[in-house]
């Protein structure tokens, strides 16, 4: 404990930015996290104002034995962003977001957030695909993979990654792109956290108006397998130019939806156009044409008001849990397993969401990225369990399990997204990446042979001569 101390010394002094320990002024903000559920107690919080300041806490880490947890926007459900006994990397203060119009191009930091992106880009009448929480932060999303509403339009965050600067497990300082160690540049993209800490990430970016055409239609739950029939039908000939999310959610208290049916549980279609109001129009009419909604909404609406519109829903302070698997499409078997499973929820808050996932997507090679997912059309599902009370929130874990494992036998298997697992086994993480893994592992074992980054879906480096 001596040697921590007189190391802590030695760290404060050569840190740009500045070093918490348990008892210091702001320790107890630092660690907090974006889930309530998750309360731990790093030895050392290193608040870091450039990637010197990561390789210093990084080689600090490394020499006192400490584990090591990054922390971007804090968002991470499983709480692998903060550590007990450990050392927790802080970003938050690298959050700077670049954008050069001429090039359309941005350059952001490993702490900025989504919505620190999304209205740089958006000053310039651009935006590249993201999450659909602003206060998400950029990195875990994008080494993930990174889903939103622009993905059938540009595909994931990391098909629109163009460089990233990047501190190894031996506190190199290292630029990587498909120029300049391209193995690690594919690992990063999909691979998560496991080959270092991103203190800086290049996006390309793309024309985006600044409004958008909303719609919004919620049934409730008795018509839940006629909804699911009608989506199936509707999204499988959807222009590139228009989105739908399929929920399956307790109506929102928002203005536009009638006061008694605020919090009603039931299905809704999320409709966001990017091109005409004629083409989003035309999507929505046949949507509510084909089975009548309880509540029907459209607006034009600015891009960054898209954005943060699930922002509350998600605010920092709700107990969560989720579970996520891809799925090829609402067959009459998937269909049975929601309706049977969706209205056994408690909570409001607790949601099951899908993201249809085709177009630009599909049409990146299997193998350009390490994402761990099919490029195949088809959807993926996320099982959210999110609650402001342990009494809420306790049985809609539970039922959050119980629901992913009846979605198994129906799906694409026990791989899914690595963004929406609070947990997750060997097994799973192996299924999620597929034939990927082999070439990860062993990219891993160049980069971190001692898997000093650990804390994340996993990938093991692989054994030396193997």
């Amino acid at each position: 404990m001596t040697q921590l101390a007189e190391g802590l010394d030695d760290l404060r002094t050569n840190l740009q930015g500045f070093v918490l320990a348990p008892g210091d002024e702001g320790y107890d903000e630092a660690r907090r996290v974006w889930n309530a559920g998750i309360d731990r107690r790093p030895a050392v919080i290193a608040r870091c104002r450039s990637a010197a300041d990561v390789s210093r806490a990084v080689l600090f880490a490394r020499d006192h034995g400490l584990e090591i947890a990054v922390r971007g926007g804090a968002h991470s459900t499983g709480g692998k962003c903060v550590v007990d006994d450990g050392l927790m990397i802080d970003l938050s203060l690298l959050n700077q977001v670049t954008v050069d119009p001429e090039t359309r191009q941005a350059r952001v930091g490993g702490g900025a957030l989504l919505g620190q992106l999304d209205a740089a880009a958006q000053e310039h009448g651009l935006a590249t695909p993201a999450g659909m929480v602003s206060h998400t932060g950029v990195a875990g999303l994008t080494l993930g993979g990174g889903m939103g509403w622009l993905t059938r339009k540009h595909g994931l965050s990391i098909d629109n990654l163009t460089a990233v600067e990047i501190v190894t497990a031996d506190g190199r300082i290292r630029r990587a792109s498909d120029d300049e160690d391209p193995d690690l540049f594919w690992a990063v993209r999909g691979g998560g956290g496991n080959f270092g800490v991103v203190t800086e990430f290049e996006f390309r970016l793309h024309e985006q108006a600044p409004m958008i055409q909303f719609g919004l239609a919620f049934w409730d739950l008795e018509r839940g397998a006629e909804v699911l029939r009608m989506a199936r039908d509707v999204i499988a000939k959807l222009p590139d130019d228009v989105n739908i999310v399929v929920g399956a959610l307790s109506a929102p208290p928002a203005p536009f939806i009638p006061a008694e049916y605020h919090f009603r549980p039931g299905y809704a279609l999320i409709v966001n156009g990017f091109g005409s109001a004629e083409e989003h129009a035309a999507v929505m009419s046949e949507i509510t044409s084909t089975v009548p909604p309880l509540v029907e909404f459209s607006t034009p609406m600015p891009y960054v008001a898209l954005q943060q519109m699930l922002d509350e829903a998600n605010a920092w302070g709700f107990l969560a849990y989720d579970k996520g698997l891809y799925i090829d499409d609402f067959t009459d078997e998937v269909i049975q397993v929601i309706t049977e499973h969706v209205p056994l929820k408690k909570s409001p808050g607790s949601v099951l969401l899908s993201y249809r996932l085709d177009g630009a997507y599909s049409r990146v090679p299997e193998d350009a990225t390490a994402f761990s997912g099919s490029r195949a059309p088809g959807y993926g599902l996320f099982l959210v369990a999110l609650a402001p009370t342990p009494d809420l929130f306790e049985p809609d874990r539970a039922w959050v399990r119980t629901f992913w494992e009846a979605m198994v036998p129906v799906s694409r298997g026990i791989g899914s997204y690595v963004n929406a697992e609070s947990e997750a086994d060997d097994d799973r993480i192996r299924a999620s990446y597929g034939p990927k893994y082999d070439r990860l592992a062993a990219i891993k074992a160049t980069y971190d042979p001692g898997n000093l980054f650990h804390l994340n879906a996993n990938i093991k480096p692989a054994p030396a001569g193997s």
